[in-house]
């Protein structure tokens, strides 16, 4: 590494902790990944914990990487199959949403919840992360990523923010200080995205930051989407099996919309009976060409359905 890339190293986790001391959580809610990583590693004192599909995740081997080497305590919170199942509308109905993504939802909305019954109020999450650090495949294969990011910015929302305000926790997001936001769109895109290890990785910079603290196999580990480090991914193979070919065909005819996938469509049909019709575009929206919801001029994804357009 060159000097100038220690020196950004430096200033990156100079800003973290600077945002860290600002916000105050109490809390962390740890994945197992790169971000949630480098939050742990900066205050190894927050009660920290981690979710599992009873034990299907991904993530419960890089939690124990982070206990063993930073000797910290990290509770993981195991949810049964069924649990999952029965939380599927609350998710939906505090969302308002059927977005195909609402596995990675549940494991959000399980972990605030045991925060909740700690009396934990103010949690930290990695959020915003990705979008800002090159984190996702497809970032590697865009001509001109910064212009990308710019269009992106001012669009990004999580449901952590909304799933917290439901039940009465502030969760807080660290990587989106106004000062970090900055800093990851002045950085050169080579330290967001490079070969390692003859492989490309996102989030180069922030995984050498962690290099810091923790172990190679930690600091190299594969981009998992938190449904699959989570073990949430399961329930998509449930909720498959319960709608036949024939089915998914005809109610996509019926409805006439685009459904990615089978839960996709299992979660519109949860939607239409805990919030009943989709909502039509506010003022300032237009509507999304797939249901008709409204979104931002200029957002590509549909906050309501999920679909890209």
């Amino acid at each position: 590494m060159s000097f100038d890339e220690e020196r950004a190293i430096d200033e990156l986790l100079s800003m973290l902790r600077g945002a860290l001391r600002v916000l105050r959580p109490q809390g962390l809610l740890l994945s197992g990944g790169i971000d949630s990583g480098l939050l742990m590693c900066l205050c190894p004192d927050l009660v920290a914990l981690s979710v599992s599909l009873e034990d299907q995740g991904a993530d419960l081997h890089y939690v124990d990487i982070i206990k063993r080497y930073l000797g910290v305590r990290i509770e993981v919170i195991k949810i049964s199959i069924n649990e999952a199942l029965a939380a599927i509308p609350k998710v939906i109905e505090i969302l308002s949403s059927f977005d195909p993504a609402l596995p990675n939802d549940l494991a959000v909305y399980f972990g605030l919840r045991a925060f909740l019954q700690l009396k934990v109020e103010k949690v930290a999450t990695g959020d915003g992360a990705d979008e800002l650090f090159g984190g996702y495949e497809y970032m590697q294969n865009l001509k001109d990523l910064r212009s990308y990011q710019l269009s992106l910015i001012p669009y990004l929302s999580f449901s952590s923010a909304k799933l917290g305000k439901a039940l009465g926790i502030e969760v807080l997001q660290p990587f989106l200080s106004a000062q970090m936001v900055r800093f990851a769109l002045e950085i050169p895109n080579h330290w967001k995205i490079r070969q390692e290890k003859g492989k490309n990785f996102g989030k180069w910079l922030l995984r050498k930051a962690l290099s810091r603290f923790l172990p190679e196999d930690y600091v190299w580990q594969e981009k998992r989407p938190l449904e699959i480090g989570t073990g949430m991914v399961y329930l998509r193979k449930l909720i498959s099996q319960w709608i036949t070919d024939e089915e998914f065909e005809r109610k996509k005819r019926l409805y006439g919309m685009t459904f990615y996938c089978k839960e996709h469509l299992y979660f519109f049909e949860i939607f239409k009976e805990v919030i009943g019709e989709i909502p039509p575009p506010k003022e300032g929206e237009i509507p999304c060409p797939n249901c008709g919801a409204g979104k931002q001029p200029g957002s590509k994804h549909c906050k309501v359905c999920g679909v890209l357009s």
